[in-house]
């Protein structure tokens, strides 16, 4: 399993919906980099670009050096408890961190805050349930 200090970030996850209509999610847009899909393994990342940080503000909750990664990047997403994993494409700007700062999800007596990737119902699923809406994660490249 990935550790935490390998990772390029750990924090939270949760999961949102983009593009047609599929599986929890009705229709939506096709989040900022035009080609999200809830049906793919898609990912919203706080720091798209300088526009989507003013949004996200993740440095409201301790989260200042989070690097830029654009549309298109491709990040391994694995859940802290089970090391399930999933690679998925980052296509929209989002979480908006600072609204949940201090926010935490623990395992296994580690607990990791603060809201730092949003998955599609397809990747999240892939490696937690729809139904626990929050899963800690440790994100790579």
């Amino acid at each position: 399993m990935t550790r935490a200090t390998d990772a390029l970030w750990a924090g939270e996850s949760t999961w949102f919906c983009c593009g047609p209509s599929w599986g929890p999610c009705g229709s939506a847009g096709g989040g900022a980099c035009g080609d999200c899909r809830a049906d793919g393994n898609h990912a919203a990342w706080p720091h798209l670009s300088e526009s989507c940080w003013e949004l996200t503000r993740p440095d409201l909750c301790g989260e200042h050096d989070l690097p830029r990664r654009g549309c298109g990047s491709v990040l391994t997403v694995s859940h802290q408890c089970t090391a399930a994993a999933v690679t998925v494409t980052i296509s929209d700007c989002g979480p908006r961190t600072h609204e949940f700062c201090g926010e935490g999800v623990c395992c296994d007596g580690v607990c990791l805050t603060n809201r730092v990737l949003d998955l599609t119902p397809a990747a999240f699923a892939a490696i937690g349930s729809l139904d626990s809406g929050v899963l800690p994660v440790v994100i790579t490249e």
